[in-house]
């Protein structure tokens, strides 16, 4: 099991669970990061002790600098900060929580220290798949997926000893959002707080959206692709509205294969720091009686065109995926700023992708500047 990790986006929701679990397994946490919220990430570090703590915000760093004069940790700053405790001395592992791209270089610097990557950042995978997965094998470092649904469809591979050459489909599972089964026209007025309100998710505000618009499964169908080598072909995405059953894989054979449990970050947070070993957790046992049944339908891809947007970009490849995720990204926030309407989330993505020239085996420099591009564009042109 590691014994030693950093935690990068501490104070977020995926991170304040990767914290209990840290504290619940008895995990020396050598750093911890946030954007801005100093006042949390200051009761986590008197809690943890750890030896550093960096602030994307500069200005907020100044005043956690101070706040910490007592306690001999350090404090940094920036993408140099965030790439610091990514790298700490020390740390065998690292749950990359925090979200958009920004967590992107501090992975890979992870990687090539050799670190377990317990990947919560969907965007690292997103935008530059081929070069993370690549760099990871050359410097044998392990990428353990924390989302659930990746969770759950490595859980299943892994639990069966099935090669890939075994696999014939991935299904990924959605509960559909708090917006299941409404049309574009009755999404239109929706408001930032009825679309925070996810049906059995608790999670931070960008995931609750790209939640609600189905982008997130979108994000997630491209990831699927990397972490499992497949094809967007072999890929399928259901609807599972009681988010019992986390994903399935179906074998050549025909026989499928799911992983099931309450929805409980806790759980594929625990299992990324224990794999290959399972520890005892706190998470509520499922009550199949109670539930009475599961149920699944397929996704309606006109009511939900950020999933066929995403999936789209997908087929496409190249700085496609980063153009997505960049300017969903920008648009989630505008939104969520009152600055445009839900619907325009859809519109603003696919504007940028249909402007914005992708390249086709795209060096890191060029999906990190198309990343740039597909921002600029989405904040100039609403």
């Amino acid at each position: 099991m590691i014994n030693s990790i950093s935690i990068l986006g501490s104070t977020g929701s995926v991170g304040r669970q990767a914290v209990e679990v840290a504290r619940r397994l008895g995990i020396n946490v050598r750093a911890l990061t946030t954007n801005n919220n100093i006042e949390l990430l200051e009761q986590q570090a008197r809690l943890l002790k750890p030896a550093f703590v960096a602030v994307g915000n500069k200005a907020a760093a100044k005043k956690l600098r101070i706040s910490l004069a007592d306690t001999g940790i350090a404090v940094g700053a920036g993408i140099r900060g965030l790439t610091e405790a990514a790298t700490i001395r020390g740390a065998n592992a690292v749950v990359t929580a925090v979200s958009g791209s920004i967590g992107l270089r501090p992975t890979l610097a992870a990687i090539d220290k050799g670190r377990r990557i317990a990947l919560a950042n969907k965007e690292t995978l997103v935008c530059a798949g081929s070069i993370v997965k690549e760099r990871a094998r050359k410097k044998g470092a392990e990428i353990i997926p924390v989302d659930s649904e990746h969770s759950a469809i490595f859980q299943c591979l892994e639990g069966c000893g099935s090669s890939r050459e075994e696999l014939r489909r991935i299904i990924l599972t959605a509960s559909g959002g708090p917006f299941r089964g409404l049309t574009r026209e009755e999404t239109a007025s929706v408001t930032p707080q009825q679309a925070l309100r996810h049906p059995n998710w608790s999670m931070g505000a960008k995931i609750s959206i790209d939640s609600a618009t189905l982008m997130n499964k979108g994000l997630e169908f491209i990831e699927a692709m990397h972490l499992f080598d497949c094809s967007p072909d072999n890929i399928q995405v259901l609807i599972h509205p009681e988010s019992i059953i986390h994903s399935m894989v179906e074998f050549i054979d025909g026989s499928i294969i799911a992983q099931m449990a309450m929805p409980d970050m806790s759980l594929p947070i625990q299992y990324a720091l224990t794999y290959p070993a399972r520890r005892e957790s706190f998470v509520s046992r499922v009550d199949f009686a109670a539930l009475g049944k599961l149920s699944f339908e397929e996704p309606d891809m006109e009511k939900t065109p950020c999933l066929a947007l995403a999936m789209e970009a997908a087929k496409t490849g190249g700085t496609a995926p980063a153009i997505l995720s960049a300017a969903n990204e920008e648009a989630v926030a505008m939104f969520l700023e009152g600055g445009i309407g839900f619907n325009q989330i859809f519109d603003s993505v696919a504007a940028a992708l249909g402007s914005i020239d992708i390249i086709k085996d795209p060096t890191l420099d060029e999906i990190l500047e198309s990343d740039a591009e597909a921002r600029k564009f989405v904040r100039q042109s609403l």
